[in-house]
């Protein structure tokens, strides 16, 4: 029998959230808490803003994904507090919530909120949200653009054993696990195999400028009509959400 998808990304974000789990635990028994301002090296403060950046970008899909801006908001600490553990740990919940009748493949169904089930595009009249978040992301792209940058000029190549401490071992795996997230949303975007491969490669050299990079690009793509959330599907299931009857 062959293995879905859905099996495929389930053992997927549980086997990632377990590693992180145990690299979190290995750098709190090898180098204490974190909390201390020795561990906070000019490269260490670069990662926790590349970091942070990627973890804002998963914040505003969950506060899209949820209808309840309580629960989004107990899931955006949870982000900010855990990071790659909540990212796995709210990936495959969504997972485990798809049934058997969903239709238009699990990425899909797992970007959709739970309000728009069917796809409903509520065209807008000039909504300042669009603008908003091509600022957004645009100011945040060259912040770690300029932050990466002053970092190399001023303490070096990040490439030295010294600087990969366990909590920045640490640190760097919980950022991958969230690129990894990223990653498979950017495979179900990208029509060509080619394209999404080199943004990945991307995603894996730069980082969160790619990631504020590749979020602009989509955003350009939306008219000022459009809502901001139709930047996470490809457009094919954009179409397929417009043509789609209004559930009463």
């Amino acid at each position: 029998m062959a293995i879905s998808s859905v099996t495929v990304l389930k053992s997927l974000f549980a086997v990632l959230g377990c590693v992180m789990v145990l690299t979190l635990v290995y750098a709190i028994f090898t180098d204490g808490l974190p909390f201390r301002m020795d561990i906070l090296f000019p490269w260490m403060t670069t990662t926790v803003l590349d970091f942070y950046i990627n973890v804002l970008a998963l914040a505003a899909w969950v506060s899209y994904k949820e209808s309840n801006w309580i629960s989004a908001t107990l899931w955006i600490i949870l982000l900010a507090c855990f990071g790659s553990i909540t990212t796995c740990a709210y990936i495959l919940l969504q997972l485990m919530k798809l049934s058997t009748k969903e239709s238009e493949g699990p990425i899909y169904d797992v970007l959709l909120c739970h309000s728009n089930k069917y796809g409903v595009v509520n065209k807008q009249k000039h909504s300042p949200v669009l603008l908003i978040a091509r600022v957004l992301f645009t100011a945040l792209g060259f912040l770690m653009l300029g932050t990466m940058l002053y970092t190399m000029v001023t303490d070096g190549s990040p490439f030295r054993p010294e600087i990969f401490t366990p909590w920045m071992i640490a640190l760097v795996v919980d950022f991958y696990i969230n690129v990894a997230a990223l990653s498979v949303w950017v495979a179900y975007k990208e029509s060509s195999w080619i394209t999404a491969v080199i943004w990945i490669i991307f995603f894996i050299c730069l980082g969160s400028i790619t990631t504020c990079l590749y979020i602009i690009c989509q955003l350009w793509q939306l008219t000022s009509q459009d809502p901001v959330y139709l930047a996470l599907f490809k457009s094919g299931d954009r179409l397929s959400g417009e043509l789609t009857k209004l559930c009463g």
